[in-house]
């Protein structure tokens, strides 16, 4: 049956009815109730902005003429306003749109004198089966693979995951999938860590993360890491530096040293002018 044709206060519905409101009748007046029998109150289900119709008896037991006026948030009568006839019931047929929450209001009928006779109608969101899940904001720090699950469905969800990261030479982690300890409620989002205390010391990765769920719902999402032992670079980056270090001064010891032990050139050539007795 679909939801257009769902016809409001269904007798096999009244069980989830929170609460059943009298039929509105006097012992020896006129009276209010929904038709067909048998139903104290008016239920109705349906996704948000369905019509739902359904139809009031105005019953008067009385020798005279009756009339009433129908009024009730949200609902729209085919007549408001009811001329009964002596003895005789007038059933009121109505239209009323599902609101986008649960609500509860009331049918109420008055007649000239003021009297007033109320019915309840409980009106229900029903939602369409939906699962959607994804998994967000991926980050690697230290040992840890921190994540987000948000379910972006209508139902609820116990996600399943699954690791798995490659480096340069090949895969460093590989986790089957396993149901999380966790449940997530339509609409949720959650923030969770994956342990990694043998990650590698130094390589270049790439961390895949897939999530499922039922019905259908899955994601998968990727980030890159680096890991670079930076001790180790210090260290090695230290004793380069001291290792050119000592090169450069043993060299300049080298230079000065030469200079000390021998005539600048200009000099020698200078005296090798006076000995062979070269002039201008």
């Amino acid at each position: 049956m679909s939801s257009a044709a769902r016809v409001l206060c269904l007798s096999l519905l009244l069980p989830l009815v929170p609460a059943v409101a009298p039929v509105a009748a006097a012992a020896d007046g006129w009276s209010l109730a929904p038709s067909g029998g048998g139903r104290p109150s008016v239920y109705g289900e349906g996704p948000a902005g369905t019509v739902l119709q359904d139809t009031v008896s105005v019953t008067n037991p009385a020798g005279e003429p009756l009339t009433v006026r129908l009024h009730a948030p949200g609902v729209t009568f085919a007549d408001g306003t009811v001329r009964v006839p002596a003895r005789t019931r007038a059933d009121v047929p109505f239209a009323v749109t599902v609101p986008t929450a649960d609500r509860a209001v009331e049918i109420v009928a008055r007649d000239t004198d003021g009297t007033e006779r109320r019915v309840r109608m409980q009106l229900r969101v029903t939602v369409p089966k939906l699962s959607a899940l994804t998994v967000e904001h991926v980050t690697v720090t230290g040992d840890r693979i921190a994540y987000e699950l948000v379910n972006r469905g209508t139902t609820p969800l116990a996600p399943r995951l699954a690791v798995h990261a490659d480096g340069v030479f090949g895969p460093v982690l590989d986790r089957a999938p396993r149901t999380l300890p966790v449940g997530l409620p339509p609409g949720s989002r959650t923030k969770l860590t994956e342990p990694w205390p043998d990650r590698p010391a130094f390589d270049a990765v790439d961390v895949r993360l897939t999530v499922t769920a039922a019905g259908g719902a899955g994601d998968t999402a990727q980030v890159s890491a680096r890991f670079v032992p930076w001790g180790a670079v210090a260290g090695a980056v230290g004793c380069a530096g001291a290792l050119l270090g000592a090169l450069f001064a043993v060299r300049h010891r080298r230079r000065r040293k030469s200079y000390d032990g021998e005539e600048p050139e200009a000099e020698r050539l200078d005296k090798q002018g006076e000995l062979t007795g070269a002039g201008t």
